[in-house]
């Protein structure tokens, strides 16, 4: 869909107005709006996420290597968005959320960068997991990254749980493993009770994650999706927007 700058604007009172109306805005979130913070996406090409894909989970369990490889290329995606900072999008968000707009937003990303724009945590739901810190996959204890960095760097080794010896793992959902049953049952609550679903900056080819709006649309919500390139569910929103997030859901927050 092309938008020139009027019709662009056009388009973002038409979403403010939505926004204005609603009762209740669940918003879903891909990678889109990190990059705008600096954050890669996966898919792009030249990611740097192409030379440290993530290991699958089963190779993690398996191999004290695999795991030390896995922190390797944990610790060099972190470097190269270490400055990542929220962007007018998520702060945009989170106002929403903050003035009782919307009940919480469902994100594919890991960055946790919703929470640094002031999000509540238990207000964001977390479908991959969050890569911001670590835990044991025996006990659950969490471990703080610098912890485990320190650890790694001076020993080489894999780090394992303080209280447990578990393996200790981001705390990312990673390839293999299974998508996290509360997170996706309270994704699927806040759909089902919402009247305007709004998916920014993901390309909906990421099942299940991408069936929400798909089930916020059958349930009689609107379906707004904001994202730079068309997606497979352009069909069936009652809007979509082709631009830059920041730019779109910037000034909307203080519309409503």
């Amino acid at each position: 869909m092309r938008n020139d700058h009027e019709s662009l604007a056009g388009l973002t009172r038409e979403l403010a107005a939505m926004i204005a109306r609603a009762k209740s805005v669940v918003a879903f979130t891909g990678a889109g709006i990190s990059t705008e913070s600096g954050v890669p996406d996966f898919r792009s090409p030249g990611s740097p996420w192409l030379k440290n894909r993530p290991i699958d989970f089963q190779d993690f369990v398996a191999s004290e290597e695999a795991r030390r490889e896995a922190w390797r290329r944990k610790f060099a995606m972190d470097d190269i968005y270490a400055g990542a900072k929220p962007s007018a999008g998520h702060r945009a968000l989170a106002r929403l959320v903050a003035e009782g707009k919307s009940p919480g937003v469902i994100t594919q990303n890991i960055d946790g960068l919703h929470q640094a724009a002031g999000i509540p945590d238990e207000n964001v739901i977390e479908l991959h997991g969050n890569g911001t810190y670590a835990a044991c996959l025996s006990c659950g204890l969490r471990h703080e990254l610098a912890d485990v960095r320190r650890e790694f760097e001076s020993t080489g080794r894999a780090p394992v749980c303080t209280a447990c010896g578990g393996m200790v793992k981001s705390a990312t959902i990673s390839f293999g493993q299974a998508m996290p049953e509360l997170a996706m049952e309270r994704a699927r609550e806040l759909t089902l009770g919402c009247d305007l679903f709004l998916a920014i900056g993901s390309s909906l080819v990421v099942y299940p994650a991408a069936g929400f709006p798909v089930l916020a649309k059958r349930k009689g919500a609107r379906l707004v999706i904001v994202n730079r390139e068309p997606t497979e569910l352009d069909g069936m929103a009652d809007l979509v927007i082709a631009g830059e997030i920041g730019e779109v859901l910037g000034p909307l927050a203080a519309t409503h």
